[in-house]
């Protein structure tokens, strides 16, 4: 029984999560014609894809006990940094996604390097990260950059029959990388070490698990989720943008919180952050169908349920301590 409610109390967080989904999109389904149907869950995909994919990678931060300020703006150059290459110096698509990958990753394991081996604060370390993309993307181009090159063209009409409905490349892409995250995150030696530093990094380093190169790689898969990001934004919208992802790293931070991760590390799951990314999708659904309210009613509920997600684990550590 002790083993029962213990490993109950430690599922409660993802539990809860997968009962507001299911009772968001419950309401939804009743409130607003046509809303319980395939396509609406196919467009909460589709319209979430880069969202969710940089969510995967804060997600890996996280559980390692760290943050990461510098997604969105890793966004915002990847995807001007994309757009110049293939409409200003006619750079094919597939070299400028490989070079706007490799820039993110680059970027991910040097703030990584510093966070480990000069013992510095992620969130201090990561907010000069944010400065420093989003400079770059501004100094880079100052405007929106239209694509029109005829790969993206064939993107953007890309779809996976889903019966009366479909996935897009972005959503694809996305279900590619939750997958992939998952496998990372539960069935390999880098997830299970990322847990444990959360838990306990001095812990971890005693054990003899390889703290440095974890800490290093976590923050550079973080910054290669962010730039695949930025190249999914550039699909999605069919430009690359500099003010692109303004707000997106807590956006991403509140899904993954949401998702029943505790937000101090050394706990959580990543199927909790595909619920999170389903209620973030769920709200916003609600809201274009509904018609009359703001979307400032997203920031409301989400702020709300992040509060709510925060007081839980309070209590659920509370109770674990004694």
């Amino acid at each position: 029984m002790k083993a029962q409610a213990r490993r109950l109390q430690r599922h409660l967080p993802l539990l809860v999560t997968a009962g507001i989904f299911v009772l968001l999109f419950g309401a939804a389904s009743v409130a607003y014609e046509g809303f319980l149907s395939l396509r609406t869950l196919t467009s909460l995909l589709t319209d979430n894809a880069f969202l969710g994919i940089a969510a995967v990678g804060m997600t890996l931060v996280i559980f390692s006990g760290g943050i990461d300020l510098s997604v969105g703006a890793v966004i915002g150059f990847t995807s001007i940094f994309t757009a110049t290459l293939i409409e200003r110096t006619q750079v094919p698509p597939g070299v400028a996604w490989v070079l706007a990958l490799a820039a993110g990753t680059a970027m991910g394991g040097g703030m990584g390097a510093l966070i480990h081996f000069y013992r510095l604060p992620p969130f201090l370390i990561t907010l000069a990260g944010l400065f420093l993309a989003r400079g770059a993307a501004f100094w880079i181009n100052t405007e929106s950059v239209g694509i029109g090159h005829a790969v993206y063209n064939r993107l953007s009409a890309f779809e996976v029959p889903v019966g009366p409905a479909s996935l897009t490349a972005g959503a694809v892409v996305l279900l590619a990388v939750l997958v992939l995250g998952y496998g990372l995150a539960h069935h390999t030696r880098l997830g299970r070490t990322l847990l444990a530093m959360g838990g306990s990094e001095q812990s971890a380093l005693l054990m003899g698990l390889p703290i440095g190169a974890a800490k290093v790689g976590v923050y550079a898969l973080n910054g290669f989720c962010g730039a695949l990001a930025g190249i999914v934004a550039t699909l999605y919208t069919g430009s690359g943008n500099p003010s692109m992802g303004v707000g997106l790293e807590l956006d991403a931070i509140a899904i993954v919180v949401i998702g029943g991760t505790l937000l101090t590390g050394g706990r959580g799951h990543l199927v909790g952050t595909i619920l999170g990314i389903l209620i973030f999708g769920t709200i916003q659904a609600a809201i274009l169908f509904d018609g009359r309210l703001s979307s400032w009613w997203m920031r409301i509920v989400v702020g709300g349920l992040l509060l709510a997600f925060v007081l839980l684990q309070r209590l659920l550590l509370g109770r674990r301590r004694t």
